[in-house]
């Protein structure tokens, strides 16, 4: 190879010592350096002196030929443009997981080409000879391999500069083999991938579970009738569907088609984690129903005794996950969600919430606690006598969850899966859980012969475990997700009382609470009263409201006083449901007395307003001089006789009608003695 000359000033930089220092090298062991003088013709002065490059140590020479690769590697690159290697598109992790042993080797190889890369003295021949044997590779090998290194090197520099960090990797794994080039597929046709495709993602298919052979039996018959000359096994299909699912990800396109939108949001949709550490206590409060997974005795109203699976509701405070306002019932409605909300503001552990977050249900969405329709999502701007229970206890905010979304209220579910765990499988009734999605995750017990027995728990005895399991067990138990959010106090009711972050607002006296828990309605006032639930209701004052309708609020624990108030919501009066008006063998006189006399109480009343209402200004005010005579005509009308009108009094109509009958008899008298009168006078004149 011919001897490649550089500058002093170049040696001096790859050696990393000044000019001078280089210069001194050079006169001290002349024998060492090759040299030359070159003229400086154009430039003019001394002659510039050159040093050959193999007179400089090994780190020099290194250091050369890295520069030379920088200036070089996009002349490699533009010589090797037949293809692209392979590992410019590799990921290096999927590399180094699936081909950890030949990576690592491909690293200390890559080591030892490097330093015959920069072997740069002569007889190069002998020196790949001895290099290669030490190696334990052939001289073709071993040029092969320093081939590709130098052309990774080239693109590694090249993508550094474009880049801007290092692609050094590429060096060992040019000494790689190339991965094996798999899911090719070269015996399925794009048309034959594409049926398969349509067939495995068709909604019917996928929602009845079908199998890959039922896929198969299908794609014969379309093979037959589109007269594929060849197509492959059952087993190709199967390579290829595994294929699809795991490599190209297609389990969720195939999940969706299977289970729907509903099914696929709730399993398969990503979902946020809401940093709950940033709220107050009591400022985000969550609230839901739950069927326990057991069952219990049960005596309803009339006395018969049944077993039921009973359900709770309650709140949870988001922040400290304690549960709050827990009630057990047979079946929950809105009174029951009043009456939890009571419980957990007067509560202990508890208060009033700045924000209720409930559930899409009836009951929690039902008019009377919202104050507005449930069809009206967002929360809407009220006035006190309209604005719903929830804000009149003082609820500043609610929002509802969204119809089968249940991760919107996600803290109150998981504990719900908790109370399944660790309290309801204790108990000897129960019988698995309730929306388990196995059929082996259903206990089979005879309950109608455990309740013979009596070897149910009573609902009141089942509230007392209850509430001991809550207390005990659950409040004071660490709390893995406080735990995760890094709170100081891990255990939810020792967080609830000693967070320092607490929002607190003073619930509304027990007495307008008590009224707000009263259910109501509206209701049209007859002239007999009011009828609710079969039954009429009746008091005097409700006279001057007929055929108006008014407000009604009645306590469900007593049905027999309706409280009744006017669409301003003043009182009007307590109606009262006794029977008045019974028929006549039945009624007493007490009873038809004091009717009566609310009767002409009602009348004497209506003429007095009557009689108020018509009084001219002057009669009113007392010492009035009047300034006309006689009443006020307000009608305009023409010309006829007077019309007297009759008194409606009953002595003075009879009295009346007496007169009448005596004159008419006087008039017919006379008028009959006037015609005798005349005819005998004709009788007379003839005769």
């Amino acid at each position: 190879m011919p001897e490649v000359y550089i500058t002093l000033e170049e040696a001096a930089e790859l050696e990393g010592i000044s000019y001078k220092g280089m210069a001194s090298r050079i006169q001290r062991n002349p024998q060492n350096y090759k040299t030359q003088k070159e003229s400086r013709d154009l430039e003019g002065g001394k002659d510039r002196v050159l040093i050959t490059l193999s007179s400089l140590s090994k780190m020099a020479r290194k250091k050369y030929k890295e520069s030379e690769k920088i200036n070089g590697g996009d002349i490699i690159i533009e010589q090797r443009t037949q293809e692209v290697p392979w590992y410019l598109d590799v990921d290096l992790n999927w590399y180094i997981e699936s081909n950890k042993k030949k990576y690592y080797e491909a690293v200390e190889l890559a080591k030892q080409i490097q330093e015959f890369v920069s072997y740069g003295e002569n007889d190069r021949t002998a020196y790949a000879d001895e290099f290669a044997s030490k190696l334990g590779i052939s001289q073709r090998t071993l040029y092969r391999y320093a081939q590709g290194y130098l052309e990774a090197s080239a693109w590694a520099l090249k993508m550094e500069r474009e880049e801007g960090h290092s692609f050094d990797y590429f060096k060992p794994l040019s000494l790689c083999r190339k991965p094996k080039m798999t899911h090719t597929f070269p015996s399925l046709s794009d048309e034959q991938k594409a049926l398969i495709e349509n067939i495995w993602f068709d909604k019917t298919f996928a929602s009845n579970l079908g199998t890959i052979e039922m896929l198969y039996e299908k794609f014969e018959e379309v093979a037959e009738e589109r007269e594929w000359d060849s197509y492959p096994s059952i087993k190709t299909v199967a390579r290829y569907i595994k294929y699809i699912m795991d490599e190209l990800r297609g389990k969720n396109a195939h999940y969706l088609q299977a289970n729907g939108m509903r099914e696929f949001k709730n399993k398969m949709m990503i979902k946020g984690k809401r940093d709950t550490t940033a709220l107050a206590v009591m400022e985000f409060v969550q609230g839901d129903e739950h069927t326990f997974d057991c069952w219990v005795q049960y005596t309803t109203p009339n006395g018969k005794v049944k077993a039921i699976k009973p359900k709770l509701v309650a709140w949870i405070d988001t922040r400290t996950r304690c549960i709050m306002g827990d009630v057990v019932c047979e079946n929950p409605n809105s009174q029951v969600l009043k009456e939890s909300l009571v419980k957990m503001i007067y509560s202990p552990v508890g208060g009033v919430p700045k924000h209720l977050h409930i559930d899409n249900g009836k009951d929690y969405t039902s008019k009377t606690n919202l104050g507005q329709d449930r069809k009206e999502r967002a929360m809407l701007e009220f006035d006190s006598e309209t604005k719903g229970f929830y804000r009149s206890i003082g609820i500043e905010e609610w929002s509802r969850s969204l119809p089968y979304q249940p991760w919107g209220k996600g803290q109150v579910e998981r504990f719900f899966g908790t109370v399944c765990s660790r309290f309801t499988k204790w108990m000897a009734s129960y019988t698995g859980t309730l929306t388990g999605s196995k059929t082996a995750g259903k206990r089979q017990k005879d309950i109608k012969t455990m309740l013979e027995r009596g070897e149910l728990l009573t609902m009141e005895e089942f509230f007392d475990l209850w509430t001991k399991w809550k207390n005990e067990k659950y409040h004071e138990k660490e709390h893995s997700g406080l735990k995760k959010d890094r709170e100081q106090y891990i255990k939810p009711a020792e967080l609830f009382m000693k967070a320092p972050e607490k929002y607190v607002k003073a619930p509304p006296p027990r007495e307008y609470v008590a009224m707000l828990l009263m259910k109501s309605d509206t209701a049209l006032v007859r002239n007999q009263g009011i009828q609710k639930f079969g039954t009429l209701y009746t008091d005097y004052e409700l006279s001057r409201y007929v055929g108006e309708t008014v407000g009604i609020k009645w306590d469900i624990d007593d049905v027999t006083k309706l409280y009744v108030y006017t669409k301003d919501g003043k009182k009007i009066c307590e109606a009262v449901s006794h029977e008045l008006l019974k028929f006549a063998p039945k009624v007493t006189q007490e009873a038809l007395e004091k009717h009566l006399r609310n009767q002409k109480r009602q009348i004497r009343e209506t003429r007095d307003a009557v009689e108020q209402f018509t009084t001219p200004y002057e009669e009113r005010v007392a010492g009035a001089t009047p300034t006309v005579v006689g009443g006020l005509d307000l009608t305009v009308r023409g010309e006829q006789e007077k019309i007297v009108s009759i008194p409606q009094d009953k002595e003075y109509r009879e009295e009346i009608k007496t007169k009448g009958k005596g004159k008419s008899t006087k008039t017919e008298e006379t008028f009959y003695t006037q015609k005798a009168d005349d005819v005998l006078e004709k009788l007379r004149a003839l005769g």
